[in-house]
C-alpha cells in the first residue's frame, strides 16, 4: 500500500483556508514525495511484469516446442490455433489483440511495446507497425487510474 498525507492547500481549487507560501511550498513538497512513491510503485509493477513476461514459454515449453516444431516441420494450418497459442499463450496479459483482458492496464501495454520492440530488433532488424484500438487504451488508462487508487491510503 502507499501511505501518503492529506494535502488539500497544495491546490487552490481544494485549498481549506488563506494559504501562505510556506504552506503552499510545504504540501506542494509533500505532493511531489506523493507522486514519487506512486511511480515507484508504478516501477514496482513493470518489474514484475518483466520478471514473468513469456512465462508460458518457459513454463510449457514441452507444449511451446511441439507446436513451434510443427511449425518448421512445414504445418499448413494456423499456428494461432494450435494449443499452446491458443490455450497457454493467451494466459499472457500483454497479447492484447488476440485477447484483452477485461481488466487490462498500461502495465500491459508497457509490456507489449517492449515485446515488440525487443523482438523484432533481436529476431529480424525491425519492429513491425503495430497498434491498439482506442477503446483498449482507454480502458486501459482507467484501469490503471482505479488499480492506483486502490493501493492509496490517506492518512492524517
Amino acid at each position: 500500500m502507499i501511505k501518503i498525507e492529506k494535502s488539500p492547500n497544495a491546490d487552490s481549487r481544494t485549498a481549506t483556508e488563506k494559504v501562505s507560501k510556506d504552506v503552499l511550498l510545504s504540501d506542494s513538497h509533500q505532493h511531489i514525495g506523493d507522486v514519487l512513491k506512486a511511480l515507484c510503485w508504478m516501477a514496482g509493477m513493470l518489474l514484475d511484469a518483466a520478471a514473468k513476461h513469456d512465462w508460458t514459454k518457459v513454463q510449457y515449453i514441452d507444449e511451446f516446442y511441439h507446436d513451434y516444431k510443427q511449425a518448421q516441420d512445414g504445418f499448413q494450418g494456423d499456428f494461432k490455433e494450435q494449443y499452446w497459442y491458443k490455450v497457454l499463450h493467451l494466459q499472457e496479459r500483454h497479447h492484447l489483440s488476440d485477447y484483452c483482458p477485461e481488466d487490462v492496464t498500461l502495465f500491459d501495454v508497457l509490456e507489449r511495446i517492449a515485446d515488440g520492440a525487443m523482438a523484432g530488433m533481436a529476431r529480424s532488424g525491425i519492429v513491425y507497425e503495430d497498434s491498439l484500438s482506442p477503446e483498449i487504451l482507454t480502458k486501459a488508462y482507467h484501469n490503471t487510474m482505479k488499480l492506483l487508487e486502490s493501493q492509496v491510503i490517506v492518512g492524517r
